[in-house]
């Protein structure tokens, strides 16, 4: 293994380990259910999206410069982001806001499209900030 590799290995850890937690508590507060595996989507784009940042920067987030490693921060923010609140919320039932709604997983359903179109607009400001450093 050469020792570019060892670096995106050690590098991608990290990342892959928050998201495989993530993924975890998702699919137990979901309790399975009909969307688990849709909503694991936004986490394999955030894994692949830091690979890809190793991988152009040969080991380094910054070694290609610092439009992917912004943009991949970008996108991690809000779609993370917007994934782990609506769960924390729904795992604790935040301010009554699941309990009088006829189906409260449904939100759920389309969650992955929401947080992978936030992601890609923060992908695309991270973008263009790195552009602009």
């Amino acid at each position: 293994m050469s020792a570019r590799h060892k670096f995106i290995v050690l590098r991608l850890l990290p990342v892959l380990l928050l998201c495989l937690a993530a993924g975890f508590w998702f699919v137990e507060v979901q309790q399975g259910g009909p969307w688990a595996a849709r909503n694991l989507v936004p986490l394999g784009v955030l894994v692949g999206l830091s690979l890809l940042t190793l991988h152009k920067g040969a080991g380094h987030w910054t070694g290609a410069g610092m439009r992917m490693p912004l943009g991949t921060l970008g996108f991690a923010i809000p779609a993370l982001g917007l994934a782990a609140y609506l769960h924390y919320a729904y795992a604790i039932n935040l301010n009554g806001m699941f309990s009088d709604a006829a189906f409260p997983d449904r939100v759920f359903r389309f969650l992955p499209a929401y947080t992978l179109v936030a992601g890609g607009i923060g992908f695309a400001i991270g973008w263009i900030v790195g552009r602009n450093v």
